[in-house]
Formats: C-alpha cells, structure tokens, sequence
C-alpha cells in the first residue's frame, strides 16, 4: 500500500475520502477494529425517537466540512439549526436564564452585577499569566470570578471537563495566542474585528451572520455511513480489523493485525490521543506522557407526550456550583424535525463527565429516576415519560489538561523526524467535528504532496453555549 489508515471514524474516513479524489490513484487502506464505521458517532432510532449516542451536530463554519458535504452529496441532505434563532440557557441559582449570542446583547443582559461588568472592562490592564494557567486561574485573571459559572458551563457542554483541570492553552489555543499577542483579549479581538471590516471592503462580501448546527434526517450516523459506504470492503476498508503492533520498517511502515500484516510507506493514526499513544510507545523513547485523562458521559434519552413542554431553543447546562445531577440537557425536538413522535418532545440529558464518573456506575433505572428528579423543577415536564432509554458512550473525550500542550509538541517532533507518519484523530488539536475534518484534509492533502504536514497555526474560535 502507499497509505495504509488505522482508526474508522470521521478522522480516518475523511482521509480516505480525500485520497480518493485528490489522487485517485493511490492505494491506502483503512483499518478499523470494530464491525462497523464512524467511531464515536451513533444515532440511536427507537419507537418513533430519534437520539445522539455520541455528538450531535457541527457547526456550519468550516469551510473543509462545508466542501465534505459537497463532495459526498450531504449537503442536499443535512438539517440546519440556527444559533441566531434558538436561545440557550445557564441553570444559575435553581432558574434557567437564557444567554444572548451578541456580544452587545451579553454586555446589556442582568448576568452579571454592573461592577462585575467593569471588571470585566478591566482585562484591557491585565497582563498575561505566564506558565500553564487552567481556564479557571485564566478566566478569573483576565475577567473576574463573575463568569466563572458561565464559563464553566462552556466547558461542561464541550468537553463534559473540569474547568480548574481543563489548560488555557489546550483548549483555546487562539485566543491565548491573540492575548500573548496583544497583550488583551478584548484589544485583540478588536484588532481582529477591525481587520474582519477592512477585509470585507475590500473583496465586498457581506459580514457572516452566526453559525448553525448541522444534522442529518437519519442521525449523526449518517456522515460516516456515507464516508464509509464510498470505500470498496475489503479492499480500501478493512472491518473488524484491530491493530496490535506498528513498526518503522527501511521503506516506511509495517502493521500487525488481528487479520494480517501490512507494509506502507506512510502510516496514519487516525485514532483518540491515548489509542495513539499505545501504538507509539513501542517507536518512542521521549514520550512525556502515556496517557491523559478521559471523560465519560451518559446520555439518558426521555420523551413526553402531550402536557409537557420545552422552552424555545437548543437547552441548556449547568455549572457544577449548581450542584446537579445532570450536566444539561438538549431540546432535541426542537432542533430538527422528526426527533420524536408527533405531539411529543424529546430531551437528552447528559450526566457525569470529569468530575463525576462515579455516576457512570448507576443502573440504568436509577439514572433515569435521578435525572428526572433534577428536570422536573426545571422544565415543564408532566406524568411519567412515555419513552427512557439509557445510551452509553464507549469511549470518553480526551481532557485536555495539565501536560497537554507538551504532548502536542512531542507528536509535532515525532511527525517531523518520521516521515510518513501522520497523527491526527479525536483530541488531537481539538475534540469538535469541524476540527477532525480540517485536519484530516490537511493530511491527506500532505501525502499527496508528498509531504509533511504541519500544525497551523490555533484559529480564534467563537464561544457558543
């Protein structure tokens, strides 16, 4: 093979898909260890209800995701929820409070006292932290303890992470570029916004509005399934195929599997940071780190039927100062069409995550109880659920902690002292969709230039509940 992918899920299927068309030519195959394509990505249809075991849309504002969908044909079927047209909400002090996207909008809103307000203008005199700050001691530093529980709800509803764990540098490695940069987030944001309107006068395009989120009538699944679907089984896709050993061999690469060996002369890991990790260790004598820590959610799908009711929006998340049960929930009814039987509603709640994994050890019936314990002063949710089902991710999102930026150092210097390997996949320069896809293109597009791909350099990404 000239390629050979380890790792089915939208990373290694997007790399595969872009080998194909940018040199048709090439041979690669993809190996995935499980019986099916898509990795963390599964919809679950029961009984009329639609629902996410695994991520629940991506934003519409990456262009390389934009072009996917084009090339596979998606983009004639995908569902769009606007952010400019559905709130979102912060459980603070036992209430929902719905947070505006307008940045005037959030200044005007009663979140915050007005003194914390003018703390918050203050961050124009703070110099930047040195070191590794988390996003607590970084938030708190730049803006004031005020947007703590807002942030954290960010975070919650990202990461399912731990805001006094979670690293600055991590998890928004722009904007902590920007603040190095000028010396202010908000000094560079105006430099930013202004540079936007130059940009636009220019060229005469109009300013973008916000984002949406993007879905499929049939569920997430659907993206891998028409990723997979484009590859010859057994030829450029191999199921069921789990990799045990990989060796840097005169020529390039060689693969040991459960089904055989394969020689290639590059080799992509299109895998999660510590599944990488693994495989590597045997190849690496300065690995910092073996492995970073890993949060697992449940997701508890509930339906009602007529008599109950959610609020107009996506949903909503909960600070752990809150002390809930449930991180949040997501109002999946009312994002996209035919996610619950007529006349009825759909939420997904989501629990544990970072600071609670100890709640991942519940049955499913006490899970079901408790959430619904925590909803009910919330929402107006009557009777019992007409549908309840527990939906368990097997595998966790990568926190992206203590260490982190090191470790993206390292694999930075092992792709470059290794040529013809690629390590990308799930955490790796983020955990989002639109991330994997973008990077992936950037590989694909590497090999077939025969080339080394490089880190570009952390976009400034827009914060949205």
């Amino acid at each position: 093979m000239d390629t050979l992918i380890i790792g089915g899920g939208i990373s290694g299927l997007t790399v595969a898909h872009k080998l194909r068309r940018l040199c048709p030519k090439h041979q690669f195959c993809l190996l995935e260890k499980s019986n099916r394509a898509g990795g963390a990505i599964w919809s679950h249809a029961e009984n009329g209800y639609l629902s996410e075991n695994g991520p629940h849309g991506f934003l519409d504002n990456c262009e390389e995701s934009s072009l996917l969908l084009e090339e596979t044909g998606l983009d004639k079927e995908c569902l769009k929820a606007s952010l400019s047209k559905f709130v979102r909400f912060v459980c603070i002090g036992g209430t929902l409070r719905c947070i505006p996207q307008s940045p005037p909008k959030i200044i005007m809103a009663p979140l915050i006292s007005p003194l914390a307000k003018l703390r918050v203008a203050g961050e124009f005199f703070k110099k930047p932290l040195l070191g590794e700050p988390t996003v607590a001691q970084w938030v708190e530093h730049r803006f004031g303890s005020a947007l703590l529980p807002f942030v954290d709800a960010v975070f919650t509803g990202t990461y399912a992470g731990d805001l006094n764990r979670l690293v600055i540098d991590g998890v928004m490695p722009g904007i902590r570029h920007m603040e190095l940069a000028h010396g202010s987030v908000i000094r560079g944001l105006l430099a930013k916004i202004k540079e936007g309107q130059r940009n636009r006068k220019k060229t005469g395009q109009a300013k973008k509005g916000l984002p949406a989120m993007t879905n499929f009538p049939d569920g997430m699944k659907r993206l891998p399934e028409k990723l997979a679907a484009s590859l010859q089984q057994g030829l450029e896709i191999q199921l069921g195929c789990g990799v045990t050993t990989i060796r840097k061999i005169t020529n390039g690469w060689e693969v040991e599997s459960d089904t055989g060996h394969y020689q290639a002369a590059n080799l992509v890991l299109a895998l999660s940071i510590n599944t990488s990790l693994a495989l590597l260790q045997n190849i690496s004598q300065t690995m910092p780190q073996t492995s970073i820590p890993e949060a697992k959610i449940v997701t508890i799908a509930l339906g009602f039927g007529p008599g109950s009711s959610l609020p107009p929006g996506f949903g909503y998340l909960a600070p752990e100062q809150e002390g809930r049960f449930c991180l949040g929930a997501l109002f999946s009814s009312n994002m996209f069409p035919a996610r619950a039987p007529q006349g009825h509603i759909l939420l997904e709640t989501l629990v544990g995550g970072r600071r609670h994994p100890e709640r991942l050890d519940l049955d499913d019936a006490t899970l079901i109880r408790l959430a619904l314990d925590d909803l009910r002063p919330l929402l107006p949710l009557h009777g019992e659920p007409t549908y309840a089902r527990v939906l368990r991710a097997s595998s966790g999102i990568p926190q992206l902690e203590a260490g982190y930026p090191a470790l993206l150092n390292w694999r930075d210097q092992m792709m470059r002292e290794n040529p013809g390997l690629f390590i990308h996949g799930f955490g790796w320069e983020g955990i989002g969709l639109n991330d994997m896809i973008k990077s992936a293109t950037r590989v694909a597009t590497s090999i077939c230039n025969n080339a080394n791909s490089n880190r570009e350099q952390a976009a400034v990404k827009g914060i949205y509940f």
